[in-house]
């Protein structure tokens, strides 16, 4: 078996010669590396393996000695650690060479103890068929299996997967197995890449047993049909013999349901990594659940580091005769401010790449419309603090509202647009982001938005330490932005409580997936950050945090911790997403379930003020879903 032919022959010969229990395999061998190997993964469940050295005369010590490996076939899949019958002092020939095969043993009975532990083992397609985790034809509900399919000369490629056996609660269900495609980019998401994770698609798939396909960087150019053609015969063998009766074992994908998809830009950030802006037509009219018009663009901002995550999510809108655009002068005045003026992306068009070349028609982000269905839930819950609104809009005050996260920086455009009333502070960490959400998002700053570059945490906590005898505007933030230091003469209005913030929103995401929360980073639902936003907040304010963790233990520590820190608690679920929106009060009100509806309703009033309401979201849907935690 030449190393440069691979295991084909090897595998082939093995394959073919089948020793009823007690038969024994007798191979004398100059034990390479790969001759071994192969040997021992193929001899692994139901033989005792021993390697013994066949006795040689004296011979220099560049001579390569010979061995016997001898398998016995037992009538059980047991493992057995490989036995050997030779003192390794006592060979004087070729040092290497018994040194490379003691260790290969070593490495080898390493994985049979790690087997025999029950630790999560990577199976072959033999090892399970010889019984290596039980009887694969019948249903173990709970019953959970790596394994990689595929060899050479059997399949195209190989592919690494997971056989998942549902739990009968998870039940009725559609199909006695079922094939899961997830696809590179999702591979790292909490929701392929953990075990908990793993089980709640098991339970959607209404499968009896998914197997769950991960895809790699070695079928990123094949089609998915290519695949699944190549997939069908490895399955089929993996099938319970409940599925008999299906005409067929359907596959499933994890797709974000993009028809379209045209990156517009890709930058590196020393703090975010690659970050991307790309304009996208979705594959069906309602997107991500909102009822849309066929063929509409939306812009998104994604983090390479949080595959399938999708940041900011924008509506983009032509606007003939961009001369007189008011989207073209808000783009201008963003590449004015911007480090990326006039530079070329990767693509080698220019960063302004709004304006199509060749045409009269501008395109520019609709600020009037969130597309982001959280951001509608988070907007929803302004209604717990609506007498403190009405009262500050009738003494026309503003209301002191600080975003810790600028995203795209749709929310804060929006409620810029939608609540003329708000005196908006953002905070971001990172500059780059800032930079794109001026140019491609169209998020500019007035008298009543600024944007502060800056570790929301910190200054929160700065915010607190001297909102006693200072505005939020004396805080030393690190900024490009020059500041002003007497806006509320500026504005002609003053704050309603220059001493703490009526709202404080925290929608950051994280950069450490081992905690299970992709949003908010962990800092931010520390209790002593909690007792911090607390201490920050006026007595009718809110804290209105977005938490997204697909962790069930995550979701009830985070709530728990906030339990503890406030007098009152909302959530809201977003049923579409998995979102959920976290309400927080530093002094309890008195709301139920028409009462919270009712004060969605004059909040609505209040949002519709200064335009139409529109296609805005519907935020009298998300009072009813809202639920009282504390």
């Amino acid at each position: 078996m030449e190393p440069e032919l691979g295991p084909r022959l090897g595998i082939q010969f093995l394959s073919e010669r089948v020793l009823r229990s007690g038969g024994k395999y007798i191979c004398i061998s100059l034990v390479q590396t790969h001759v071994v190997e192969l040997l021992f993964s193929k001899l692994r469940f139901g033989w005792q393996v021993s390697v013994h050295a066949i006795p040689q005369q004296s011979a220099s010590v560049s001579s390569y000695h010979s061995f016997i490996i001898a398998a016995v076939k037992e009538n059980s899949s047991a493992l057995h650690s490989i036995v050997t019958s030779f003192d390794s002092t006592a060979l004087t020939y070729n040092k290497l060479q018994v040194q490379g095969l003691l260790d290969t043993i070593a490495k080898e009975n390493k994985l049979r103890s790690q087997h025999t532990d029950g630790e999560d083992i990577l199976y072959s397609f033999e090892e399970l068929q010889i019984g290596a985790k039980g009887d694969m034809k019948q249903l173990v509900p709970g019953r959970r299996t790596r394994i990689m399919l595929g060899e050479p000369g059997i399949s195209r490629f190989n592919y690494s997967a997971v056989i998942m056996d549902s739990y009968e609660r998870f039940g009725p269900f559609l199909y006695g197995c079922g094939v899961f495609l997830v696809p590179k980019s999702r591979t790292h998401e909490w929701l392929f890449s953990s075990e908990e994770g793993q089980w709640q698609v098991v339970e959607n798939a209404k499968a009896g047993r998914l197997i769950m396909v991960f895809l790699d960087a070695n079928h990123s150019r094949v089609d998915m049909e290519d695949v699944q053609k190549d997939l069908s015969p490895l399955v089929e063998g993996l099938a319970p013999a409940q599925s008999e009766n299906d005409s067929q074992i359907p596959f499933m994908m994890a797709s974000d349901g993009v028809a379209k998809r045209d990156i517009v830009q890709e930058v590196d950030s020393p703090l975010t990594g690659r970050i991307i802006v790309e304009d996208v037509i979705f594959s069906e009219k309602n997107g991500n659940g909102n009822v849309l018009p066929e063929n509409e663009t939306f812009r998104r901002l994604l983090f390479e580091r949080t595959p399938g995550l999708v940041q900011s999510e924008a509506l983009l809108k032509n606007t003939e005769n961009p001369n007189k655009s008011v989207g073209k002068a808000m783009i201008d005045e963003a590449i004015r401010h911007s480090r990326y003026r006039k530079k070329k992306n990767r693509t080698g068009r220019s960063s302004d790449s709004s304006i199509r070349q060749g045409s009269k028609t501008y395109v520019h982000v609709d600020h009037t419309y969130l597309a982001s269905l959280y951001h509608g839930g988070m907007l929803t819950g302004l209604g717990l603090i609506i007498s403190e609104l009405e009262l500050l809009v009738v003494s026309e005050k503003l209301v002191k509202t600080v975003i810790v996260g600028l995203g795209a920086g749709l929310l804060p455009m929006f409620l810029r647009q939608r609540m003329p009333f708000l005196n908006i502070e953002v905070v971001e960490l990172d500059p780059i982001i800032a930079d794109l959400a001026r140019i491609f998002f169209g998020f500019i700053e007035d008298a009543q938005m600024k944007l502060h570059i800056g570790d929301g945490v910190e200054i929160v906590k700065e915010m607190t330490n001297i909102s006693k005898s200072s505005s939020i505007n004396d805080i030393p933030l690190r900024s490009e932005i020059p500041r002003t230091l007497d806006r509320e003469n500026q504005c002609g209005k003053g704050t309603g409580d220059s001493k703490g913030v009526h709202v404080l929103i925290i929608d950051v995401d994280s950069d450490d997936p081992s905690t299970g929360l992709t949003c908010p980073h962990s800092n931010f639902v520390e209790e002593s950050f909690l007792k911090t936003a607390k201490e920050s907040l006026v007595a009718g304010g809110i804290l209105i945090l977005n938490l997204v963790s697909r962790s069930t233990a995550v979701h009830e520590m985070v709530i728990s911790r906030m339990q503890m820190v406030f007098e009152q608690l909302f959530s809201l679920e977003i049923e579409e997403d998995v979102n959920k929106i976290l309400f927080a009060l530093p002094k309890k009100g008195h709301f139920s379930n028409d009462g919270l509806l009712e004060a969605v309703i004059r909040l609505e009033k209040l949002l519709t003020s200064s335009a139409p309401w529109g296609n805005g979201p519907n935020i009298k849907e998300y009072a009813r879903k809202m639920k009282c935690l504390k």
